[in-house]
């Protein structure tokens, strides 16, 4: 895979990613073949940022764990009205670190197609 296209691919998408990813991410770009290149540019990242939002505001109704795809606990936390508010302040902590895990899933998947 071409350096330059990986460079442009780190530095438009790292704030999806944790900080200790990141290395392994263009790795693994580096290594792939190029008829994936299409795949991985179709992935659909979550905005962390966003989804701390949807967590603050819509939290308690699990809207934020719908959001980047965690549907089990998006319908427990509807269910249970956030946990009677308790899990909905824990994920404002946590909502970030969950959508970076979801957005290399994602795009660890997509290696794999």
């Amino acid at each position: 895979m071409d350096a330059q296209k990986v460079d442009m691919f780190m530095m438009s998408n790292a704030k999806y990613f944790e900080g200790h990813q990141l290395n392994t991410i263009r790795e693994q770009l580096l290594a792939m073949d190029d008829e994936k290149w299409p795949m991985v540019q179709m992935v659909q990242f979550k905005d962390p940022t966003t989804s701390l939002l949807i967590s603050i505001f819509a939290g308690a109704y699990g809207i934020d764990r719908f959001y980047i795809g965690d549907t089990g606990m998006g319908v427990g936390k509807l269910l249970t009205c956030g946990g009677l508010g308790i899990w909905a302040i824990v994920d404002w902590f946590l909502i970030q670190g969950a959508t970076k895990q979801k957005n290399l899933e994602n795009f660890q998947r997509s290696l794999m197609m």
